[in-house]
């Protein structure tokens, strides 16, 4: 069967278990904050409109690709693992994902408890 003669929620199991696959050849500690986040994502996001679940499916390809080319074939790390932002996007996003950025960032660098809420970020 074809890629595009899978109904929508096939393709997004289907997305959802690759990530989750490709985690396998994160570092320990990258791929539990990894599942857990793309558990989380993927979970926030069932019951989207259908203009979201369609940057939300493109953005999470275009992640999957991305660890593709850098774990390699082999599931092995070729280098450094992620990618910077782009200071515009940052701009473009939404308070609360402002907020989700920043603790994914204290995250990943092992760092808790210190967090902010939406109102910190819009300066009330």
């Amino acid at each position: 069967m074809q890629l595009n003669q899978l109904s929508h929620p096939q393709r997004v199991r289907l997305l959802y278990k690759t990530i989750l696959r490709l985690h396998r050849g994160l570092p320990t500690e990258l791929r539990a904050l990894g599942d857990n986040y793309v558990r989380d994502e993927f979970r926030r996001h069932l019951k989207c409109n259908p203009m979201e679940a369609q940057l939300f499916m493109t953005e999470w390809a275009r992640y999957a690709s991305t660890i593709t080319q850098q774990l390699g074939l082999r599931g092995k790390p070729k280098g450094e693992i992620g990618e910077h932002l782009d200071e515009k996007a940052v701009e473009m996003l939404k308070d609360d994902q402002v907020v989700q950025l920043y603790e994914l960032m204290l995250a990943s660098k092992g760092l808790h408890g210190d967090t902010i809420t939406a109102d910190d970020v819009r300066g009330k």
